[in-house]
């Protein structure tokens, strides 16, 4: 049977342009010529192979996601690809990364929650890749209950800096992908106090890790939460658990867009609308739908294809078995 394609009897029966079907799938000619590119430039590149995946064991598996993180990265560059882009070829890439949470959290919290001056210092830096974030928000005890989480930013007027620390077990940050091995700083969500008052949680941009020899900063104890279940899924990320012992970091480092603490140490609110704290998780969380739904096209795409290919039962004439 080799050679012969088992679908076409199968395509002709169509009754509709598949051509044309597509880009309305796509959503427009342009996302759909981008996209038909750039998954063609994946699947060409044997870099990118992923047949092995469900063999490889789980420090394999993310040892395969780095070096595809990296070269993905390098031909970004090389190609000089617009964003639009490189986001398509890591998403065809088809493999969880810390660069998911770098490129799909961390950028856009500084994006949507930082000030002018915070965008012209830190995003630079994070798109060239010279530091690599990720969003710490969830904890061991509070998940989408943010307003319960229990990590304390404490602001101390004496040395104009913010005192980041995890008081409780229960306050540990649990499960940020990318956390784990990789990021050198994050996001970090945590209940703002100023002169004994709680001003509910706030997001602070803080180094983790040494830009050096990537090894922990003084008062900071993080690893990886270790396996999860599905070894060929989600075991290509570093998901982590992060602890501060009273963390400094400069007044300047907290996200100022929403709300402002003075040098004085006075609590100033914007009139941005305090939900946009939550922004950049709702927005992940449309995402997570929208990855979802490919997913299960996928799946119903392979599931198709196999049963209008499938073979069984009796021959005809001796000839092959009823497709």
């Amino acid at each position: 049977m080799d050679g012969v394609d088992q679908l076409a009897p199968e395509r002709k029966k169509a009754q509709f342009d598949v051509d044309e079907m597509k880009i309305v799938w796509a959503g427009s000619r342009h996302a759909f010529q981008v996209s038909d590119r750039i998954a063609r430039l994946v699947a060409s590149d044997p870099a990118f192979r992923k047949d092995n995946r469900a063999m490889l064991s789980r420090k394999e598996l993310f040892k395969n996601t780095l070096r595809k993180a990296a070269y993905a990265w390098k031909r970004i560059i090389e190609l000089r690809l617009s964003e639009e882009e490189a986001s398509m070829l890591r998403s065809s890439v088809d493999e969880p990364a810390f660069t998911d949470l770098h490129w799909g959290m961390f950028v856009p919290a500084i994006k949507g929650q930082g000030t002018d001056e915070q965008h012209q210092k830190w995003l630079p830096l994070a798109y060239k890749m010279e530091i690599i974030g990720c969003y710490a928000q969830t904890e061991l005890g509070h998940g989408s209950n943010v307003q319960g989480l229990e990590t304390t930013a404490t602001f101390d007027p004496q040395t104009d800096e913010f005192v980041i620390h995890s008081p409780t077990l229960t306050s540990s940050k649990w499960w940020p992908g990318g956390l784990g091995k990789v990021s050198t700083h994050a996001v970090v969500y945590a209940r703002l106090i100023t002169d004994g008052q709680d001003h509910g949680v706030n997001g602070f941009i803080v180094q983790l890790r040494s830009l050096e020899d990537h090894s922990p900063l003084p008062g900071i104890t993080i690893g990886d939460i270790g396996m999860k279940f599905g070894n060929g899924a989600y075991n290509t990320m570093d998901n982590g658990v992060l602890r501060f012992e009273h963390v400094r970091i400069p007044r300047n480092q907290m996200l100022m867009r929403v709300s402002q603490v003075t040098r004085e140490g006075k609590y100033v609110q914007s009139n941005v609308p305090r939900q946009l704290l939550y922004g950049t998780m709702v927005y992940v969380r449309q995402t997570i739908v929208a990855d979802a739904s490919c997913a299960l096209s996928r799946a119903v795409c392979i599931a198709t294809r196999y049963s209008a290919v499938r073979r069984q039962f009796g021959s005809k004439n001796g000839g092959p078995e009823t497709q």
